[in-house]
């Protein structure tokens, strides 16, 4: 996961994970719209596919 948001949205302890629930610490802003986000594990399962759709990534563990 390379991109990046120019401006990152702060996650906060209310932002869930969108498949399990867990703490969220990816969010990906879809260019079609709409946000997805993610706990570590699941970021990394459904990497490749984010790149492909090409959403930009903010991912809070590399700050």
């Amino acid at each position: 996961m390379n991109a990046t948001l120019s401006t990152p949205v702060a996650l906060t302890a209310a932002d869930r994970c969108d498949r399990c629930g867990a703490a969220a610490v990816v969010r990906a802003i879809l260019p079609a719209g709409g946000e997805l986000l993610f706990c570590g594990h699941h970021a990394r399962q459904h990497s490749t596919r984010l790149e492909e759709l090409e959403a930009q990534l903010h991912d809070t563990r590399e700050n």
